[in-house]
């Protein structure tokens, strides 16, 4: 049995997975009025179990990373997915910060796969040229899911309740292995149901040292000898937060300045994500259209990256000067995530763009983690500062980052090629 277009079967399971992974870890900040409630938390025991998580989630990622490129892809998505469902479900037994903090770990551990997960895939899959639209397709998974998951879990929250709604989520992970596993048997070389035309499309697309992958993938420290490397953990350290507050504090927000309560924060928090999907896919298609244009790979990531960074930026001041309605504030955030996935889709994919083989997983789980550090001093700010002011001085500072992002590509990766 042959399928045309089986790459494309691959990185749509892959986007499933992310729709899945957001729906699991925006539970709990949509169901979080009626937890703090029932379990005797406030907004700080929040921040506390909000770090946890991702604590865990940025060690992962390195952890991941390594994991990918030692037991594949295959297996790897395999782990990932049923440790963060199992996790799901657990959070129906939490009973205090401590034991919700637990499964938060695990939660985070689990989920972290995901991505080194889908830059491995996508570099294994996919052409140079079109690997930037397959992980827009990838990350659009995650837009998709916050889509989801505030009127899904808001409708199944009213039905159930909060401790059945973790239970009957974690559920979703574990059906999707089943296809996963079905239709992912190997890697595009060795894949019994590709298309002799696909697989020549795919090897042919590979730039030249990408077509000979040794056995062993380089050390972290050989990684980071590279200065080149430097330039994804930098602009992901400042360019990570932008998504992280309003995923993370914006169901918050909006109970804090509007009153929003579960059900009302469900029907307002997806708006935004939609802006965000259009972006992951607007993003990817920007910089492969360039490149099929005849731009370099350096051209294309960086005119695209500088594209987003600026809708960005435009739309964060927007939010602090004109965000004073809830549906004012919803519109502006969608056009800011638009941006940050416009330029996501093409961070996340240099580390293909500068090694190969088993190197890239390694480098992109290492972003990471240096991306959710940032999120996690920023997420010991929010309490802090918006007790003390407003969200104000929050919204200024991931501005700042903006900026600081795209400049520290351009200084460390004078030109994004391969450099193994």
């Amino acid at each position: 049995m042959k399928i045309k277009g089986l790459r494309w079967w691959i990185i749509g399971l892959v986007c499933l997975a992310t729709v899945i992974n957001y729906i699991d870890r925006s539970a709990l900040a949509i169901m979080w009025p009626d937890i703090s409630q029932d379990l005797g938390m406030d907004k700080t025991d929040y921040s506390y179990i909000l770090n946890t998580f991702l604590v865990a989630y940025a060690i992962g990622q390195t952890i991941s990373g390594k994991m990918f490129d030692k037991i594949g892809t295959r297996f790897g998505f395999v782990v990932s997915i049923t440790v963060w469902g199992i996790a799901t479900s657990l959070h129906a037994f939490a009973r205090s910060v401590f034991s919700l903090g637990i499964f938060r770990v695990l939660l985070g551990l689990g989920e972290a796969g995901n991505w080194p997960g889908a830059v491995k895939n996508n570099a294994e899959w996919f052409p140079s040229k079109e690997r930037a639209l397959a992980q827009g397709i990838f990350n659009s998974g995650a837009a998709l899911g916050s889509i989801v998951a505030p009127p899904l879990i808001a409708i199944v929250w009213v039905a159930i309740g909060w401790k059945m709604t973790f239970a009957l989520l974690g559920l979703l992970g574990l059906i999707w292995v089943i296809p996963w596993l079905i239709i992912n048997k190997a890697t595009p070389d060795k894949h019994p149901w590709i298309t002799d035309k696909e697989k020549e499309y795919i090897i042919s697309g590979l730039q030249k040292n990408e077509e000979s992958k040794s056995k062993e993938g380089k050390s972290l420290k050989q990684i980071l000898s590279y200065k080149e490397s430097w330039a994804v953990l930098a602009s992901r350290f400042f360019i990570e937060p932008i998504w992280w507050l309003f995923v993370g504090w914006m169901p918050i927000y909006l109970a804090d300045v509007y009153g929003f309560n579960v059900k009302e924060i469900g029907f307002f928090a997806w708006v935004p994500y939609v802006g965000a999907a259009i972006g992951s896919l607007a993003g990817g298609y920007f910089s492969g259209q360039l490149m099929i244009k005849g731009a370099s790979i350096d051209k294309a990531r960086k005119k695209t990256i500088l594209t987003g960074c600026i809708i960005m930026f435009v739309g964060l001041i927007a939010t602090i000067l004109y965000g004073n309605t809830p549906e004012k504030f919803v519109g502006i955030v969608a056009f800011v995530l638009f941006g940050f996935q416009f330029v996501i889709s093409n961070v996340q994919t240099i580390p293909s763009d500068l090694f190969s083989g088993k190197s890239v997983g390694s480098l992109a789980g290492l972003g990471g983690t240096v991306g959710i550090f940032s999120v996690i001093i920023m997420n010991f700010l929010v309490p802090v500062i918006t007790e003390k002011y407003s969200y104000t001085p929050i919204f200024i500072m991931i501005a700042v980052f903006v900026p600081l992002g795209y400049l520290s590509i351009n200084y460390f990766a004078k030109e994004i090629k391969q450099v193994d």
